[in-house]
C-alpha cells in the first residue's frame, strides 16, 4: 500500500517540476522578444534622431549662407 502512495507522489511532483520549467521557459522567451522588440524600437529612435539632426543642421547651414549674402 505504501509503494503505489509513493510512486503516484513522485510522479505528481515530477509533472509540477515539468510544468513549471515549461512555464519559465515560455517566460524567458516572451522576455527575450520583448528585449529584441525593444533594441529594433531603440536603433529606429537612433535613425530618425540623426535624420533629424542632420536636417536641423542643413538648414541652420542654409541660413547662415543667406544671412552672408
Amino acid at each position: 500500500m505504501l509503494r503505489p502512495l509513493a510512486l503516484i507522489l513522485v510522479f505528481t511532483l515530477t509533472a509540477c517540476g515539468v510544468e513549471t520549467a515549461t512555464t519559465a521557459a515560455a517566460s524567458a522567451e516572451i522576455k527575450r522578444r520583448e528585449l529584441e522588440q525593444a533594441k529594433k524600437t531603440m536603433e529606429q529612435a537612433k535613425q530618425k534622431i540623426e535624420q533629424n539632426t542632420q536636417k536641423i543642421l542643413e538648414r541652420a547651414a542654409q541660413s547662415e549662407e543667406k544671412s552672408k549674402e
